[in-house]
């Protein structure tokens, strides 16, 4: 792992440290092993304003891509990153997530026009949606024809907790130390500690309550 990192020597090296290594969750201590972190053989980097903090783990078949206008990416420290997760940044969005984070399997999360801001120690669960943008609907045109828009940026404040499945929409902030409950749909604002769910997600309770 010494040698490990994007270019194609710490690709090889990278391939080499994962043969004996157990899989998934498993192979996060690669991650501690260089400051460069662990990027898996099989992950796809195609972008070229990607940021990588220290100990970085980026898990198999995650997938970070710049579209057309894509802003950067940066990735904090000890950043988790599990597999099959797709990070996206175009048409002047960007994204970025602080030390301490994680994105389990299967989350999709799409800058585009405006950012997505994810916190330090934030967990986001499998299966979950972040969209900074949407499709235009005015009639008398096809929806693929019309320009994306936006209602203003995603930021999740630190430490808060997202659950398995939900899904965030544009101009939505989460407020720190927040969970929002597995399917919930964020359409609107949720103050810091708050627990939060539902289809829109509604607050239905403050931690400090519990």
């Amino acid at each position: 792992m010494r040698y490990a990192g994007l270019d194609t020597i710490g690709r090889l090296a990278t391939r080499l440290a994962v043969v004996f290594a157990r899989p998934h969750k498993a192979r996060v201590y690669l991650a501690r092993m260089n400051p460069k972190g662990y990027i898996s053989p099989s992950a796809i980097i195609y972008h070229q304003q990607l940021c990588l903090g220290a100990n970085v783990f980026m898990d198999d078949r995650v997938v970070i891509f710049q579209r057309e206008g894509g802003g950067p990416i940066e990735i904090g420290d000890r950043v988790y990153i599990y597999r099959d997760v797709i990070v996206e940044t175009g048409y002047g969005g960007f994204f970025t997530i602080a030390n301490d984070a994680s994105i389990h399997p299967r989350c999709q999360l799409n800058a585009y026009v405006s950012p997505i801001r994810i916190g330090s120690g934030v967990m986001i669960a499998p299966n979950c949606a972040f969209y900074s943008y949407d499709h235009g609907v005015a009639p008398n045109q096809a929806i693929r024809e019309q320009p994306l828009q936006s209602k203003g940026e995603i930021v999740v404040g630190d430490n808060a907790w997202i659950g398995v499945g939900a899904i965030v929409l544009s101009g939505v902030r989460i407020g720190s130390g927040a969970a929002i409950a597995a399917g919930a749909v964020v359409t609107r604002d949720i103050p810091d500690n708050a627990i939060a769910a539902g289809m829109p997600a509604r607050v239905v309770k403050m931690r400090d309550q519990l």
